[in-house]
């Protein structure tokens, strides 16, 4: 099996005590964001970048000490609608890098989070009051 290469915008791995020993690596290229896992049976989860909603940050104490961060993504993803990128050095650094690529993959398929929000509401129009007040 050739082993596939990807333009990478930044790439780290989960930490643990600061350290990077795990065999989990976060890769982000300027399409995707990629989780790869394991040693000797290695799976890939794969996300859209111009699927995400929103992120936010978490700093705990036990991460702030070794200068590490926990990153959790939104996205519109059936296969994973939350993604947690656990413990990555200059957690910062990375929501900015992802931001810009998110932004440029939307303007690219001219989304933006009101397109991916309006897909999902079910807006029921058979009602019975002619001024709409039954709310």
């Amino acid at each position: 099996m050739a082993k596939i290469e990807y333009d990478y915008v930044w790439t780290d791995k989960k930490r643990i005590l600061g350290m990077p020993i795990s065999f989990t690596r976060y890769i982000l290229t300027e399409k995707k964001l990629i989780t790869r896992k394991g040693f000797l049976s290695v799976s890939e989860d794969e996300i859209e970048l111009y699927r995400v909603v929103d992120k936010s940050l978490k700093l705990p104490l036990g991460q702030r000490i070794f200068g590490c961060g926990t990153v959790v993504i939104n996205c519109r993803d059936t296969d994973t609608p939350v993604k947690e990128i656990l413990s990555i050095k200059d957690p910062r650094e990375f929501m900015k890098k992802l931001e810009e690529n998110v932004d440029i993959q939307r303007d690219k398929y001219r989304t933006r989070g009101r397109d991916l929000i309006a897909a999902d509401l079910h807006v029921d129009c058979d009602h019975d009051d002619p001024d709409g007040d039954d709310y």
